[in-house]
């Protein structure tokens, strides 16, 4: 919050280098959405250069197409290219996502209407639950938390990530540095290693926020010299997270994080 002038900078600034994949969400900034209004502060010029993707957290038809409406509003535009359902956690939310009046008859709704383009669902916190619900819809696309330490802990690369595979699904990557849990001293320091590692997996992208214009230099200067990483050491970047896997994959289901 309060934070307009920083957060319209490094927008600029993804665009200019080329990044045209922006995520946001209706939950981020909880009664005052400012992510989605900063945001629009650039879209209403270059919306045409992003491929633009938003979130639902409410589980209703109504609440949801409300949301949507805000979204829209926010971000200065008439239309998404994702709308996804927000951080799925509980199999209670999936059934009620899918019951009467549900978060998806929203989604359907609003493709049918032409105010989304693709359908999405995103989730950090236990895989099973997004494979049980992406059995149950085509999505279009799946967000998931991807990083070297995520093998020690309910993992998406083993439970999650080959069924979107097999599906044809578009697979992002968020969580990358786990907020920065993932750097200690003596094993990960910088951002190259796990953006490397997730970058070798069989994905789509990976969105990273940022704190400032440097750090979205730096991680575009990763993406550009990108080369995948060889199995035996991304198996060594894993056992490196090892002992302190409780924060590196803390946004998990009983993890130490800020789930």
């Amino acid at each position: 919050p309060n934070n307009e002038a920083a957060a319209v900078a490094i927008v600029e600034r993804a665009l200019d280098l080329g990044v045209n994949y922006i995520d946001t969400a209706a939950r981020y900034g909880g009664d005052t959405p400012w992510s989605q209004t900063y945001i629009g502060q650039v879209l209403k010029r270059r919306r045409r250069e992003a491929f633009l993707a938003s979130k639902t957290h409410d589980r209703t038809r109504d609440g949801s197409l409300r949301l949507l409406e805000e979204s829209l509003k926010s971000l200065r535009t008439d239309h998404l290219d994702l709308w996804q359902l927000h951080n799925v956690r509980f199999d209670e939310q999936v059934e009620q996502i899918f019951g009467k009046d549900g978060a998806i008859e929203a989604l359907q709704r609003a493709r049918e209407q032409k105010m989304v383009r693709f359908l999405g669902i995103t989730g950090h916190y236990d895989p099973d639950v997004l494979a049980r619900a992406i059995e149950r819809f085509p999505f279009d696309t799946v967000l998931m938390a991807l990083n070297p330490a995520d093998r020690h802990r309910l993992s998406f690369i083993e439970r999650l990530l080959p069924l979107a595979n097999r599906k044809g699904m578009g697979v992002i990557g968020m969580k990358i540095p786990a907020r920065g849990r993932i750097f200690k001293d003596g094993a990960i320091t910088t951002i190259k290693p796990p953006l490397r590692y997730v970058l070798s997996l069989p994905i789509s992208t990976v969105i990273i926020g940022c704190d400032d214009v440097p750090q979205l230099e730096e991680n575009v200067a990763v993406a550009r010299a990108f080369s995948p990483m060889p199995e035996a050491e991304m198996r060594a970047l894993e056992q490196a997270t090892k002992i302190y896997e409780a924060d590196a994959a803390g946004v998990k289901k009983a993890g130490t994080g800020f789930s």
